[in-house]
């Protein structure tokens, strides 16, 4: 087992989620500058796409700087040999590990055979991770993944994953059935924990699953005795969710930071993402005050970075002469 930076960290273990049009290059940097978490994964990236003409299309998703360190690249396919082939690039464009969806319910990720579909093909999720080691061997390999298809399967899942020995293994206390319809079931952790001790006892735990903020976080690895907490949609609008000593956030540094991602997205993304994929930011950065539903369909509105500016300007001269 290469346990790489895993074995650095301190306890609890705090990672930012990999989300497909959320933690892209932009949001990530926020992130590192307002509230850094203790390890960040990128976006999801087909190893499938990396070994095709298309590559130049994905590499953006592979994007970052120093200030994300330490950083992990995930990955996806339902090819062994395609995933040897995108580790040992991840490897070479420097970054601190590679993690691998298994659990993603996206159909057309699970028409590939990927993602979520591989919980019913154990052999073929064990034979992707060792692919992925043999592809970049001087990297940590971790797993992310669900705790069932349609029915909790854990006993019959996770040994095959166990058994490759990963540096950490990061469950969603749900089913691929279940999305996020239903409560997490975090009780299902203490079964993940005996798996673990049985099959990889150096193996961290990472829980994930209706995680609210670091209090949330901190009882949930107090409780159920996890290694860490992966947070997912709690860091919608909020970039500072990590941070160590948070700063009160007024209304006016809370849109003053959503213009400077808004900024950044386009700096970056020119030309290569659509604009309306920074609009899903809106909704949770725009929230929580006197007119905001208002100043939210403005934005809704905008084509760029600019016209975001104006109406936010605008927004803030106003509400400061009041």
């Amino acid at each position: 087992m290469i346990q790489g930076f895993w074995k650095k960290l301190k306890r609890p273990i705090f990672a930012l989620a990999p989300m497909a049009d959320v933690t892209d290059a932009a949001f990530r940097r926020i992130i590192a500058k307002y509230g850094k978490p203790d390890v960040t994964w990128t976006e999801f990236v087909s190893a499938d796409g990396l070994c095709s003409r298309g590559i130049d299309r994905l590499l953006p998703d592979l994007w970052f700087t120093e200030s994300e360190r330490p950083i992990v690249a995930q990955l996806f396919t339902s090819q062994p040999e395609h995933m040897k082939k995108a580790a040992a690039l991840a490897q070479k464009l420097g970054f601190d590990g590679i993690d691998i969806n298994l659990g993603c319910p996206d159909r057309s990720i699970e028409k590939q055979g990927a993602g979520a579909a591989l919980i019913k093909n154990p052999k073929l999720a064990q034979k992707i991770i060792l692919a992925a080691m043999k592809g970049a061997p001087k990297l940590p390999i971790s797993v992310k993944t669900r705790v069932g298809y349609n029915t909790e399967t854990l006993d019959e899942w996770l040994p095959y994953l166990l058994k490759t020995k990963p540096a950490a293994l990061t469950v969603h206390f749900r089913t691929r059935k279940e999305m996020s319809k239903v409560p997490a079931r975090w009780e299902l952790a203490e079964k993940v924990l005996k798996l673990r001790d049985k099959y990889s006892p150096k193996t961290l735990i990472l829980g994930n699953g209706d995680i609210k903020d670091v209090d949330d976080a901190k009882q949930k690895v107090k409780k159920y005795k996890v290694n860490g907490v992966m947070f997912g949609r709690a860091i919608f609008g909020t970039p500072w969710l990590f941070a160590k000593r948070p700063a009160k956030i007024t209304e006016e540094k809370r849109l003053r930071i959503l213009l400077e991602h808004t900024k950044l997205f386009e700096k970056l993304f020119h030309g290569i993402k659509r604009f309306e994929v920074m609009k899903k930011h809106f909704k949770a950065y725009v929230s929580g005050f006197d007119g905001a539903k208002e100043l939210r369909m403005e934005l809704m509105g905008t084509k760029n970075a600019k016209e975001v500016e104006t109406i936010i300007k605008k927004h803030l001269s106003l509400t400061s002469d009041v």
